[in-house]
């Protein structure tokens, strides 16, 4: 007997019925990046439809975050001066921290998770305090805790450590724990590797090393087991979310991920998937909206609960029509 699984795909509305994954708004958080100053309102070149703004000008942009319902963003903060150390992380009158406070008073239904780093604040570039040319973990954990008040002191609804230190979640819940803010959700980048998928993004936030790489701090992309024990690390530790990071080259660790822990699972559409996806399209090599959208469907059917894009207010736009001829 031939087995004649053609059936189930005849029509519409039987695929439909038998869909395994569904695409929805309510996977998606929109990255921001907030530039210190006045007046900027500038597209990231590497980055199609993606800008810098000051907060005199974000307004629109959240705006229309707000509309499409996007439930969540996730900040990054460009600042006006840099240090070795990275002090204006925890400047209590930071360009993040008063993000947080702008965006809680004007959009309070908006949920705002911090990306909690040094890179974009170190003159060097490294996520860290540099020790004989390397990022000195603990004394950058030291640091860290401080970042990590700071923007709960502000407001924020989530904090996002993207470092890849080494006891990087257990010092930011005993820090808030120790102040407060034991309610306050920690989403760690938990399996983070060092990525050329990256690129876009380094000119986004001014953030490439000046010297060497990332490679001592993020994962090696040959490793997949070195991703499971990162994973429980920071479940043991204490982070409530669990993310993947770059998402389209690691489907397989997202599944690692969702099939062997109880936390939901996060995926981060970096900012090279996003470049690629859009160059192509720019040049009628691809139908830009069809493969946009299989790709995040990709990653929300290998797993992902969350998944983190720049692609988030097109792929909104699409649901919303799609929802609406329904």
């Amino acid at each position: 007997m031939i087995n004649r699984t053609r059936r189930l795909r005849k029509t519409e509305n039987i695929r439909r019925l038998v869909r395994e994954n569904k695409l929805t708004i309510d996977d998606l958080i929109y990255p921001l990046f907030i530039e210190e100053g006045e007046n900027i309102e500038t597209e990231i070149k590497s980055m199609p439809g993606i800008k810098r703004f000051s907060l005199d000008k974000i307004s629109t942009e959240l705006d229309e975050v707000t509309a499409l319902d996007i439930p969540a963003v996730l900040l990054f903060g460009i600042p006006s001066k840099k240090d070795d150390t990275g002090t204006e992380t925890w400047n209590d009158d930071g360009i993040v921290q008063k993000a947080i406070r702008f965006i809680k008073k004007n959009y309070p239904k908006l949920y705002v998770i911090t990306d909690v780093c040094f890179c974009e604040y170190t003159s060097h570039g490294h996520c860290g305090v540099i020790h004989n040319n390397d990022v000195d973990n603990d004394a950058t954990l030291v640091n860290l805790a401080k970042q990590t008040i700071s923007h709960a002191k502000a407001g924020a609804d989530m904090v996002a450590p993207s470092g890849m230190m080494d006891g990087t979640i257990i010092t930011m819940r005993e820090a808030l724990d120790n102040t407060g803010y034991y309610d306050l959700p920690i989403m760690g980048y938990s399996v983070k590797y060092s990525s050329a998928f990256y690129g876009p993004f380094r000119d986004a936030a001014d953030s490439a090393p000046t010297f060497g790489d990332r490679k001592t701090y993020q994962m090696d992309p040959a490793n997949r087991d070195e991703g499971m024990r990162e994973a429980t690390f920071d479940d043991v530790e204490g982070a409530d979310i669990l993310m993947v990071k770059p998402a389209l080259s690691y489907l397989d660790i997202i599944r690692d991920l969702k099939n062997n822990f109880d936390l939901p699972i996060a995926a981060y559409n970096v900012s090279g998937e996003y470049a690629m996806i859009k160059a192509a399209g720019a040049n009628g090599w691809i139908d830009e909206q069809r493969v946009m959208m299989e790709t995040l469907l990709s990653i929300k059917r290998a797993g992902a609960d969350i998944i983190i894009t720049y692609h988030a207010k097109e792929a909104a736009k699409i649901i919303r029509q799609k929802e609406t001829r329904e």
